[in-house]
Order: structure tokens, then C-alpha cells, then sequence
């Protein structure tokens, strides 16, 4: 077992204090502030209509210093293959791929279970296997791995009485990235982004159990106990105001978001389909009082509050959006 290096003695400490060996640094007000202040995680966001720039921008509000090395596993949003914001886009996928590889990913591999479609289906129709061929990443069909490759999760403590299973390869990664896009979900989750993407890991048989619970977004929540992402990417540059996950009312956000905090980035997420105009689900409730948010906050996935949002920009259109969110961020 390893062990800790000792500590010095009080009286060790009272000697060496006398003999003037101990050098004590002196802290003001600021410094003691700077310790005793939670942390804040860190939302980046860029102004853009363009995709390819929007993800370069963003990621370099972000210090992805930690990927290098890294087997990385992607999850991207294949629930369908329909346009954007229903699925992925190509230009945000193929441009987070070249971003990862170029700050020294040793390996990618894309893993995703579409639903209801299946998911090879699904990836035929937007072209994923000849992507992977071109940029050399790996593709994984979580509906076609075994037992075997499948991590079981306890559902003590949850609202999934018989327990979850989330991906092996998922499970242990060095380094996840989660892909989503902006919009609400009209059939019971009432938003889909970083939180919602989860569902995309589980097996098809118990979604269909979560889609019949009156407890659904709070599953959702709890279905992100079982992994963490290390970066998350949020397309919001088309948005579904209403409807989703596959068709809806369809707004130009003009946003790309990144973060590492599923919580932070989809309340940022909501706060610009607020700041949009979306529907009621959404408008009439406090962002940090949506079951999903709530339930990931009561579970310690992230922010626990909007001042626990630190939104980063590097210019003054992105700096204008960010303002006006961070009023609706505040009304909680």
C-alpha cells in the first residue's frame, strides 16, 4: 500500500519556527478569496453561421492540452439521420475530428446507437463510414457489441430499479468528447443537448422503458453517473425552438459552445433557446428548475447555480450574445 510522506510534528514544526527555518508566506484578503472561491466551470461560446470556424474558434477557448496521448471516444447526436439540428452535422464532426487528431489524439474512435432507426442505417445515410475512411478514426455500433462489452450500473438510489448498462469502451476511455446539438425534445425530455445524449449509450430495450416514465428527464440525468466527458461541443448554429428531436420549428442560433461541464453547457444551451424564443416548456420554467438540470445538480454532474458559469468569448459579437444570456442565466 502506498503511503503518504509524514508530516512534520507540531513540535518539529515549534523547533524549526524557533531556529528561523520555517518561512511562512503571506497571504491578503485576494489570496484567501482566490482559495475559498467554488470553482466555476468554464462555457466557451463564438458567434459564427459557419461550422468548421465555429469549432476551431471554440476549442481554442479551451485548454484540450490533455488530449494529447489520449484514445479519445466520440459520441456525436445519430439519434437520426435527419438535417441539423436533428443529427450531427458533417462540417462540425469532420472539423472536431481534424482538432483532436492535431493536438495529438493518439486514437479516435466513434461510438453511437441510433434510435429508433438503427444506427447503421443511420450512418450509411450520413456518410460516416467514408468520413472515418478518409480522417482514420474507428467506428463503433454500440448495437452490434456483446455482453461482454457492456458495464452494468446499479439503479440504487435512482429512478432505473433494475440498473443501467452504458458501453465498456465508453466507460473506460481516457477521454470523451460528447457532440450535441441545440434544440427541445417534444417527447418528454423537453430539451435534448449534452445531458440528453447520454440515452444514445444506453441499450435500446430500456429506452423504451424511460420513454413511458413520468420520472424520464430525471433518468436521463442519472444515466450520466456512469461516465464523464473531458470536452463537450454544442452546435447551436440551427436550433429547434419546438418539436425534436427529429423535426421542429427551426431558428438560426448562430453558436457554437464548448465546455466540460454537461450541466453548465446545456444551461447555457437553454438559455439561448430562451433568448431564440421557444416554447413553453421551456419559457415558463427557470433553467435550474428543469428535472434534468435539477437532477444533475442533485447528483453533483455540474454547476449547481448560474454563478457557477463562467461564459469565455474572444470577441465583441460573441461577448454581446454572452451578455444577454448571462441575464437569463441569472433568473435562474
Amino acid at each position: 500500500m502506498m503511503r503518504s510522506a509524514r508530516s512534520p510534528s507540531r513540535r518539529d514544526f515549534v523547533r524549526a519556527a524557533a531556529a528561523g527555518l520555517v518561512v511562512l508566506p503571506v497571504l491578503d484578503t485576494r489570496d484567501f478569496a482566490r482559495v475559498l472561491a467554488p470553482r466555476r466551470s468554464k462555457v466557451a461560446l463564438v458567434r459564427t453561421s459557419d461550422r468548421k470556424r465555429g469549432v476551431t474558434d471554440v476549442l481554442k477557448l479551451m485548454d484540450l492540452r490533455n488530449v494529447a496521448g489520449k484514445r479519445v471516444v466520440l459520441k456525436p447526436n445519430f439519434n437520426s439521420a435527419d438535417e441539423t439540428p436533428a443529427s450531427t452535422h458533417g462540417d462540425t464532426l469532420t472539423q472536431l475530428v481534424r482538432e483532436l487528431q492535431e493536438r495529438g489524439a493518439r486514437s479516435i474512435t466513434l461510438g453511437e446507437s441510433s434510435g429508433p432507426p438503427q444506427t447503421k442505417g443511420v450512418m450509411e445515410k450520413k456518410g460516416i463510414f467514408d468520413i472515418a475512411r478518409d480522417l482514420r478514426f474507428d467506428v463503433v455500433d454500440y448495437e452490434q457489441i456483446g455482453g461482454n462489452d457492456w458495464v452494468h450500473f446499479s439503479g440504487a438510489g435512482t429512478h432505473w430499479p433494475e440498473g443501467v448498462d452504458l458501453p465498456r469502451l465508453v466507460v473506460a476511455s481516457e477521454y470523451n468528447v460528447s457532440t450535441c446539438c441545440l434544440k427541445t425534445h417534444g417527447a418528454g425530455g423537453v430539451f435534448t443537448m449534452s445531458l440528453k445524449l447520454s440515452v444514445g449509450l444506453s441499450p435500446k430495450p430500456i429506452r423504451r422503458t424511460m420513454h413511458r416514465s413520468p420520472d424520464m428527464r430525471r433518468m436521463i440525468a442519472e444515466l450520466n453517473t456512469g461516465y464523464k466527458p473531458q470536452l463537450i461541443v454544442l452546435d447551436g448554429v440551427a436550433a429547434f425552438t419546438d418539436g425534436g428531436p427529429s423535426r421542429g420549428e427551426l431558428k438560426p442560433g448562430n453558436v457554437m459552445i464548448a465546455g466540460d461541464d454537461r450541466v453548465a453547457v446545456d444551461a447555457v444551451g437553454l438559455a439561448m433557446l430562451k433568448h431564440l424564443g421557444a416554447n413553453e416548456a421551456i419559457m415558463s420554467r427557470g433553467i435550474f428548475q428543469q428535472e434534468q438540470i435539477a437532477r444533475a445538480v442533485e447528483l453533483g454532474l455540474g454547476a449547481p447555480g448560474p454563478d457557477s458559469i463562467e461564459i469565455v468569448t474572444a470577441d465583441a459579437e460573441s461577448q454581446a450574445c454572452a451578455d444577454a444570456l448571462r441575464v437569463i442565466l441569472a433568473q435562474g
